[in-house]
């Protein structure tokens, strides 16, 4: 049985080790809240201005401010600073919340266009923590398709020849 993490690696070809790189450093303590604000800011401003609109349409339920918001708050709570989403919200449950989006590789690849595209653009942040931020952001990114397609999996898809499932 290979395990999610296993399929994260393989399909984002980022090792584990540096998927978890961003816990050698508090990145909350050097970044400071406002850049985090200002990268999730800068990336769901290109999100909702996506010209592909399957890719938009995603996102079309959400609301950009609650999305923005959710996003700082679970990158802050993950890269060590408050727990400001689970205050808010509960546990981040990264699946979970995810499995109603159709996350598939596409959609990961676009994603992470766009937050590779923010980090890129964000000047207070330094080289190498882009580095060990989109290496934990294209690990998750897979980590997520790979745990949605299996949640997916297990509750059928309603479809009537769903030999290509399994």
């Amino acid at each position: 049985m290979v395990s999610l993490e296993q399929k994260a690696s393989e399909w984002s070809g980022v090792d584990p080790k540096d998927a978890v790189a961003i816990d050698e450093i508090n990145l909350f303590e050097k970044l400071g809240l406002q850049t985090f604000i200002n990268l999730s800011t800068n990336f769901y401003i290109r999100v909702y201005d996506d010209e592909e609109e399957w890719f938009r349409s995603i996102f079309s339920n959400s609301n950009k401010e609650e999305a923005i918001r959710n996003q700082y708050e679970f990158f802050v709570q993950r890269m060590g600073g408050p727990n400001l989403y689970s205050q808010r919200k509960g546990h981040t449950a990264l699946i979970g919340r995810h499995h109603t989006f159709p996350i598939t590789h596409k959609a990961a690849e676009r994603w992470l266009h766009h937050m590779q595209q923010a980090l890129d653009s964000a000047a207070d942040i330094d080289e190498d923590s882009k580095t060990k931020m989109i290496n934990f952001f294209r690990h998750t990114a897979f980590f997520l398709v790979a745990g949605v397609e299996l949640k997916n999996q297990n509750k059928g898809t309603g479809c009537k020849n769903c030999s290509h499932h399994h």
